[in-house]
């Protein structure tokens, strides 16, 4: 199994309309052959310090297997999401993870 944590940082008050799109975008990744889990997280509010901001949102995932995951990179629906987002995202961080 792998574990796939991105931390996507919109460009400032973008992160709603990136959002709306990856909403838009989650029932083709679901349908994925491999897909455990895909879904945005933001900050909880806690009343916690430690936030990552207004900005950021952090993408759980989990495929059964590497060969999945390059599936779904490579799919058309992601390239079109990717292309529709491109030009709101102001950095994007990606760890690929396995159980431990």
């Amino acid at each position: 199994m792998i574990h796939v944590l991105a931390f996507i940082t919109a460009k400032p008050g973008l992160r709603g309309a990136i959002l709306e799109a990856f909403h838009a975008n989650i029932p083709a990744v679901l349908a994925e052959d491999g897909c455990i889990e895909y879904g945005p997280a933001v900050d909880a509010v806690t009343g916690t310090p430690n936030k990552y901001g207004d900005d950021t949102f952090v993408v759980i995932e989990k495929w059964e297997s590497a060969d999945h995951l390059k599936a779904h990179a490579a799919s058309a629906h992601m390239a079109a999401y990717a292309a529709k987002t491109k030009e709101m995202i102001a950095s994007r961080v990606i760890h690929l993870l396995s159980p431990a």
